[in-house]
């Protein structure tokens, strides 16, 4: 018998034992995959999309709502009273004598609205 290292000893030992290849359906079935996916998908669904989706309901409802006398802050940090509503703008009231016109997707809070006074 010829004088073999310890290491080729060990390769040819792991030579001979190694597992064969596994075939095309080792990783599982194919619908624990698309479960696993759609889990997934579902999961950034629930988590991103539908609290984004219900706030952005919620601005254009406010934004519907708006009405003159409404005070208003825009994304810009600029206070206002709304005087004049338009199909796609605001008329701002930020000081005595000084008005800018806002498109409507910059408004974004109401601090307070005309009614408030009466309710309070």
């Amino acid at each position: 018998m010829m004088n073999m290292s310890p290491l080729s000893a060990a390769v040819t030992y792991l030579a001979q034992t190694a597992t064969p290849a596994a075939g095309p359906g080792a990783a599982g079935p194919w619908w624990q995959m698309l479960l696993f996916y759609g889990l997934i998908a579902g999961g950034f669904y629930f988590l991103f999309i539908a609290p984004q989706r219900k706030k952005q309901k919620e601005h254009e409802k406010m934004l519907k709502s708006l009405q003159s006398g409404d005070e208003v802050l825009t994304n810009g940090g600029i206070y206002g009273v709304v005087t004049n509503v338009k199909d796609d703008r605001f008329i701002v009231r930020v000081a005595d004598n000084t008005k800018i016109e806002v498109a409507k997707g910059f408004i974004s809070a109401v601090t307070k609205k005309t009614g408030d006074e009466e309710k309070k």
